[in-house]
């Protein structure tokens, strides 16, 4: 049975928010680097303009894990959304919005809906918001690292 875990966060940017936007939504093969992934690798595939297929391999105790997400791009919102096609958490919906917060800074607003496989029936209720805590700091700490990385790559150029 899927258990729907909910969780968001923000994440500040010292970029104004359409280049926040434009770096965060141009997908490489060394996005996995940048977000302090060892050993992962990622292949793109652009479907059509503002539609791609992320696959992202990396090891996890021995293992190999494949995450597959669709990622849709709503570049007049300042928005993208990633859904997880295979993996973990195949069909977890994740909502990326940046919003300008001055001339020069932005914000990210990150909204999580989590598929729990591997939860029990009748999970109590604090486990499940103790998980959603972990996922939200998990998420959020790639996000400042992703924030440092993207302001250093666009104060160099």
């Amino acid at each position: 049975m899927l258990q729907p875990i909910q969780y968001r966060f923000s994440q500040r940017f010292n970029l104004p928010a359409r280049k926040a936007y434009e770096w965060c939504t141009d997908f490489t093969p060394i996005d996995q680097a940048l977000m302090r992934e060892k050993d992962a690798t990622r292949e793109v595939q652009q479907l059509t303009k503002n539609t791609f297929i992320l696959t992202d391999k990396f090891q996890v105790g021995g293992e190999t894990i494949v995450k597959q997400k669709l990622v849709c791009l709503y570049p007049n919102r300042l928005m993208w959304t990633s859904t997880h096609l295979t993996g973990p958490a195949e069909h977890s919906q994740f909502i990326y919005e940046i919003k300008s917060t001055t001339r020069t800074t932005s914000r990210l607003k990150f909204t999580a809906l989590h598929l729990a496989r591997d939860l029990k029936e009748g999970t109590f209720k604090a486990d499940i918001e103790e998980l959603a805590e972990e996922l939200r700091k998990e998420d959020s700490d790639v996000w400042k690292n992703l924030a440092r990385e993207m302001e250093r790559e666009m104060h160099l150029s």
